[in-house]
Parts: C-alpha cells; structure tokens; sequence
C-alpha cells in the first residue's frame, strides 16, 4: 500500500499519523498540477483565497474576505510568491485523478471495511498553498486521509466527539444544512489539539467531522486528500439530521451516541422515513438527497 495503514491500529473513529509513499508521484508534481489547475479552472473546480486568511476566518467566506485575483495556473506556477492558498476540489471529477484516486483508495479499502464498510462517495483534493498560509478552522462531512507531497504544515485536529470544540448543536447544523456557523475558533481549542507535524511521506488519518485547521510552514506546500463515506458515516449524518428535525418541533432529543440501542431504533425509524419520503420525490419528479454514491458528484 502506497499509504501505510496498519491494519492492527487502524480505529476508523480516531485520528491518527500515518507515512505514505506518493511524494514522488508524476501527478503531484507542480508542472502537472498547473496543468490539472486549468481544467480544473474550466471546470469552476478551483477554491483559493489570499494569505491574509487566518485560523479564525470563516471557511466558507474565505474565498469572498479574502479573494485571490488571480487564476489557477499564475497562481500555481508561482506559488513561492502568490501569498495564496488554492484547492482543487473532487479532482474525481477529472478521468486521470479519478482513475489515480481509485487505485489508492482500491489499496488500503481491505484495511478500512474489516472496520468500517460501505466505502462510497470516493472524493480528492489537492492543496497548493504559499509559504505561511492558513487552512481555517472547519470541519467536513468525509472520512480524510491527507498526505503531505512538498513542503511542511501543521495539521491541528481535534476528536469528532469533543463537545468542547464543535457542540452538538453545531453537529446537527452542519449534518442538517452542511452550516458551520457554530464550528467557530478559539485560541484555547489547541490546548486540546492532536498536532500532527506534516512533511513529505508523513501524513493524517482524520475521521468525519473531525475539526481541524493548518498552518503553513516556510515553503510552498502540496497537499492531498483522499476522502470517502462509509455505512457509519451515512448513519451518523442521518441520526444527526433526524434530531435536527426533531429540535424544529420543540423538541430536546437525546444527543447522538449517549445510547447504542436508542440510537439504533431512531435509525431504523428514519431510515423508512427517509426511503418513503425519497420514492414520492421520485415519483413527483423532484431532487433527492443521496450520499451512496460511488463517487461524490462535482
């Protein structure tokens, strides 16, 4: 396996360090990715703002406080000095990437569904940033495997079940309306930090909505990640978004994982729900919500 994922200490729910060996890999050298970043461009797949984003910026409005005027090519091809941070968003969306995402995620899914089946929803993402950039605080609804290809950064990431850092209001507006308005920084959430030092051939393990936010190192910095669904991540979303629904109507729901039985009837009751509601969206021509889908769309 080209990510070293132990399959004795993997815990599908914990995040931990891992090595890799992708550093070298043709697709993730910078000459390729100012070539991907133009189709990616076509695409409307690029996210980037400037270098004046800070750990406490709003991740969604980033792009907006801070916006980055130039394109993904001049971006990428003077990285060194574009005071920029840009992503490549589901690079899965690109037949090359696609078929590179699949033999990775092919390799270490044996390791991953002894613990946790159902791998779906497969997605990549690559980040070129500038020397001293900022990723901000967030969090995402996907598993996350991120390797470090060039350059240093530090990754903070904090346990997806600290109610201290994201509460579980926070968890039901974020799984209900993908909101991160209560996933907000604060200077003493790194006390509470798993501080993993990235550099080229180390790398992260973060599970769904694991909080996390990175600093930049000195250097350019190329960045990947692998990211998937799995039956746990799809039953966590739904349970959340069911007590969500729940808080509408007045209600004070138990919070998710206080109890495994009670846990288990509320998500046999809003599976149905959820199969019923979605045949009569079908049938009346009307969108669905789905996340069991090979890949995530673009």
């Amino acid at each position: 396996m080209r990510i070293h994922v132990d399959p004795a200490t993997f815990e599908p729910w914990k995040v931990q360090a891992l090595t890799h060996a992708l550093a070298d890999h043709p697709l993730l050298q910078i000459d390729a990715l100012v070539e991907f970043g133009k189709r990616q461009q076509e695409r409307n797949l690029v996210r980037t703002h400037t270098a004046d984003a800070t750990a406490g910026t709003s991740f969604a409005d980033a792009p907006k406080l801070h916006p980055n005027q130039r394109g993904a090519a001049a971006t990428l091809g003077d990285i060194a000095k574009a005071r920029a941070w840009m992503s490549l968003l589901n690079v899965q969306a690109d037949p090359i990437y696609r078929a590179f995402i699949d033999e990775i995620l092919d390799e270490v899914r044996p390791v991953i569904d002894r613990r946790d089946p159902g791998m779906c929803y497969r997605a990549g993402w690559i980040f070129v940033s500038s020397p001293n950039t900022v990723t901000p605080f967030h969090m995402d609804h996907e598993h996350n495997f991120i390797m470090q290809i060039r350059g240093t950064k530090r990754l903070y990431t904090w346990d997806p079940f600290d109610r201290l850092t994201v509460s579980e209001r926070g968890q039901e507006l974020f799984h209900e309306k993908h909101s991160r308005e209560l996933v907000t920084w604060h200077e003493d959430h790194r006390a509470r930090a798993r501080v993993i030092d990235l550099e080229p051939g180390l790398g992260g393990y973060m599970p769904s909505t694991a909080p996390h936010m990175v600093e930049n190192g000195p250097e350019p910095s190329i960045t990947i990640s692998f990211t998937y669904y799995t039956d746990s991540t799809r039953r966590r979303e739904l349970l959340y978004r069911g007590n969500a629904a729940m808080r509408r109507l007045g209600l004070d729901p138990k919070p998710v994982g206080t109890s495994t039985g009670r846990d288990l009837v509320k998500h046999a009751m809003l599976a149905g729900f959820t199969s019923a509601k979605n045949l009569v969206r079908r049938a009346t021509g009307r969108s669905v919500r789905v996340n069991d889908q090979p890949y995530a769309p673009a």
